[in-house]
């Protein structure tokens, strides 16, 4: 899925969905799309926090919830730690760094046969997690 990079096609994709578009939904948009590392819903509130001095830590979470209702963004939960966001819409799983908590998209084919799924079951989407040791950590063998 191609990303909304203007305002019309923001505000079209939030409007389909009954939400409008505002600056603080732009600015929390943009902040995810500079970066893919899944930040937290915190560490969206600091990055945006430089862009937009003015907003809050509410108006970021309403930005997101609104993000994540109308398929702009994916809530990705892993483990028991903070929710993180991803802009990536594609059919993709995440590899979790176990040391360092990096997050990487690894992209899954449409129909892939790999995944395993009871008979019958229609996938709406995929959200697999791998957890392992990026090559980074990998290397720190202090690591266990």
């Amino acid at each position: 899925m191609k990303h909304p990079v203007n305002q019309q096609d923001l505000s079209a994709r939030l409007a389909t969905s009954g939400f409008r578009f505002t600056p603080q939904r732009r600015c929390v948009y943009d902040v995810l799309l500079a970066r893919r590392d899944h930040p937290t819903a915190e560490e969206i509130y600091s990055r945006a926090k430089k862009a937009m001095p003015e907003i809050s830590h509410a108006t970021v979470y309403n930005c997101l919830d609104a993000l994540v209702s109308c398929r702009l963004v994916r809530q990705v939960q892993l483990e028991r730690g903070a929710a993180r966001f991803c802009p990536n819409m594609e059919e993709h799983c995440h590899y979790y760094c176990d040391k360092c908590g990096a997050v990487f998209d690894v992209a899954l084919t449409e129909g892939a046969t790999s995944v395993p799924r009871p008979k019958g079951f229609k996938v709406n989407y995929y959200e697999i997690a791998v957890h392992g040791l990026c090559t980074d950590c990998a290397r720190n063998k202090s690591f266990a």
